[in-house]
């Protein structure tokens, strides 16, 4: 019963400061989910618990999860799903702006020290599968998984095509050495990552009924 309680506390605080944080009157929220001010009041006072239903339509108005309705927040700010993404956005765009100014200063500097620029050109392919794996690292963290596909997919063919390139900028003579092969490596990788990175458990293949 306590714990009952204590629940009702936690989810009527959450509402609450959602609920100002989102600038409404407690009529103006329960005229969104069809529901009393009175019933809006109580849950804030935590003498009430709504409905998995109410808690879902809360959850979908101020743009957050079920959990960060029903679990405490040591009085912090909830984060809406919105501005977290796009703060996890933000990151990765900077971090991914960041290989890419590495792979300017290369181009420039190292040109600058070999005193031609043949070839350096090549410091922008090599961003390519670094973005790459910076995406993939974020994407892993964040548990994205589609984005955690399209990022390897993204690295193996990039990975190739920068050893194929740079064996081409090197004079590496192609007919002794069909590099074109290299890309058939590509093919199982890319297979294996696929099988690998799914999201298989969304597929509810392996649930029972």
């Amino acid at each position: 019963m306590e714990d009952q309680d204590l629940l009702a506390v936690t989810i009527g605080k959450n509402i609450m400061r959602l609920r100002r944080m989102a600038n409404m009157t407690q009529l103006e929220l329960a005229e969104k989910i069809n529901y009393s001010d009175k019933s809006v009041s109580k849950w804030e006072q935590g003498n009430g618990i709504p409905d998995v239903r109410i808690l879902i339509r809360l959850a979908d108005l101020f743009n957050v999860s079920v959990d960060d309705l029903v679990r405490e927040h040591d009085d912090a700010p909830v984060m809406p799903k919105r501005t977290r993404l796009l703060r996890r956005i933000i990151v990765m765009l900077l971090s991914v702006g960041l290989c890419w100014l590495v792979a300017v200063a290369a181009f420039v500097f190292g040109g600058i020290g070999l005193g031609h620029f043949h070839g350096m050109w090549l410091a922008f392919l090599y961003a390519v599968p670094a973005s790459a794996i910076v995406v993939l690292v974020f994407s892993c963290v964040w548990h994205y998984p589609w984005v955690r596909i399209a990022a390897i997919t993204v690295l193996v063919w990039t990975v190739l095509a920068c050893i194929h390139l740079t064996a081409l900028v090197c004079g590496l003579d192609l007919e002794a050495v069909p590099l074109n092969y290299i890309y058939l490596i590509g093919v199982p990788l890319q297979i294996l990552s696929l099988i690998f990175y799914f999201p298989w458990k969304r597929l509810r293949l392996f649930h029972r009924d």
